[in-house]
Formats: C-alpha cells, structure tokens, sequence
C-alpha cells in the first residue's frame, strides 16, 4: 500500500490519472448529450405545422385514450390526409409525385409498398416501468406537459428528462389534497408491476 502511494506523489502518474479522469468525464457528459438527441425518423414529420392546422393529438395518436401507448401513425392514417392533397393543389392537372416534397414522397413509398413507416419512439421508459397514457389523459392531463409545446417543434424531441423522480414529483403535486390518492400514486406497484 505504501508503494501505491508513493506512486501517487510522482507528477508524471498524477497526470494520467487527471487525463483518465478526463477522459472517463468527457465520455459520460457524451453519452448523456446523445440520450438528448432527437432520434432520425424515417420522414421528418413537422408537428408544427399539423398544430398549426389544429389537427389534435389524438387524432394521430390515439391509443392515448385507450391503451398504455399512445402509438404512432401508420402510414394509411398519415395518407387518409395526404392522400386527398393532389386534388386541393389542381384537381385539373393534378402534380405528380416526383415534384411533391421531399417528405410526403417518401409516405407515398410506404403506402405503395403497403410498408409500416418505422417510426423511432422519442420517449421510452426502461422495461422495469409501465407507463400508461390512457390515467393520464382521464385524469385531464394535455399532453404538452409532458411532450412539450408541439407547435414549436418540427420533428418531436425529448421536452422532458423522464425518470423516477419526475413522475414522482408531478404524482406527489396532483395529489395535494388527497391523501389516498397520493398513497396510491406514490407506490412503487402504480408503476413498477
């Protein structure tokens, strides 16, 4: 042990050991930067702009109201929309869908292959949690407090560092004045099963 520490004094080993430190630092502050990157989706689907024509949540996502996950669109949901715009855009002389954007292009790819748009989830909970949206959308929750405000984002990203002690503050504030409500929300079993 003596040996170990007369090691530690030499300037030369306190270096690498700064350096390794350094190092071990610098890739935990990247591993977490990435974990805050919104993932790349198959077709960059611009929220902002479905807001802005006031289409709800739940019309895309509606699983919401029904089943633990919200899901997300297929692509015949996506085309029952998008489908229909070559007759707004000229009925007539309809454009044809080499010169349509970028985007809607490749929802035209998966609809003619009959293909599921394999969308990447934003927000994913470890499999030691069961997360379900349908108390939470009974309970009168919006969704922009958890996914932030969508008319701001054109391709979804993570609003939120969702973890334990994020579900457990918001649990223990919406059960303020009721106490069997609060023992309820703050059991491990609500969310742990």
């Amino acid at each position: 042990m003596q040996r170990v520490f007369e090691l530690l004094k030499k300037k030369e080993i306190q270096l690498l050991l700064l350096i390794a430190f350094m190092v071990i630092l610098s890739g935990g502050a990247w591993a977490l930067y990435q974990t805050q990157i919104p993932p790349e989706q198959p077709i960059q689907f611009p929220h902002d702009i479905h807001v802005q024509l006031q289409i709800q949540c739940l019309y895309c996502h509606p699983g919401a109201q029904r089943q633990a996950s919200a899901g997300l669109p297929t692509q015949q949901k996506c085309w029952a929309c998008h489908g229909q715009l070559r007759k707004y855009w000229d009925p007539a002389a309809p454009v044809p869908l080499e010169q349509w954007p970028v985007e809607l292009q490749k929802l035209a790819g998966y609809v003619e292959r009959n293909e599921p748009i394999p969308w990447v989830p934003v927000y994913i909970v470890p499999d030691h949690v069961h997360f379900n949206h349908r108390p939470h959308i009974a309970a009168g929750f919006a969704c922009e407090q958890c996914h932030g405000d969508m008319s701001k984002q054109k391709v979804a990203e993570l609003q939120q560092t969702i973890n334990m002690g994020w579900c457990i503050t918001c649990h223990q504030q919406n059960s303020v004045n009721d106490p069997q409500k609060r023992i309820k929300l703050i059991d491990c079993g609500t969310c742990h099963y």
